[in-house]
């Protein structure tokens, strides 16, 4: 009898896993991208809610020293919310300003700054802060993504 000793694996089984591998990272790829953007979507209304809880906070602190005026900006002068490192005046973190996708920046190029974009997926999702009622809002036709930010 002829006996023969294996000790590797044949063509058609490394094969085999291969397509087994490549059938499971075509599944696999599109799920953590979507993952990505999920995540991208929650931090911004993470922040949405933190800095609509500011601006009520502000009006607060406001009103028992007997001032009824809401904030003029968002991101200027003693009530920073967006800045350059994360520090803040109304929050405990503040929310850092950027111009990639999951950041904040304002578009206006002077005081007062009201007119704010969270960049997700490459859209700009338009935020405007009304300092006559202290409302964050989300510019109306926004594309889905957006829209997602405030349901």
């Amino acid at each position: 009898m002829l006996n023969i000793n294996r000790k590797a694996f044949s063509m058609i089984e490394l094969v085999f896993v291969i397509v087994i591998l490549g059938i499971l990272a075509a599944i696999a790829v599109p799920k953590f991208a979507a993952t990505r953007t999920d995540a991208e979507i929650t931090k911004g209304r993470s922040d949405i809610a933190s800095i609509r809880t500011a601006i009520m906070n502000e009006r607060q602190g406001r009103l028992l020293k007997g001032d009824s005026d809401w904030i003029n900006s968002l991101s200027a002068g003693t009530t920073t919310l967006f800045d350059g490192n994360g520090s803040s005046e109304l929050l405990m973190y503040g929310i850092t300003s950027g111009t990639s996708t999951g950041h904040w920046k304002t578009t206006d190029n002077a005081f007062p700054y009201i007119h704010y974009d969270f960049i997700i997926n490459n859209s700009n999702c338009s935020f405007t802060y009304d300092s006559s009622n202290g409302k964050f809002v989300l510019d109306a036709d926004q594309d889905a993504v957006c829209d997602n930010l405030v349901k």
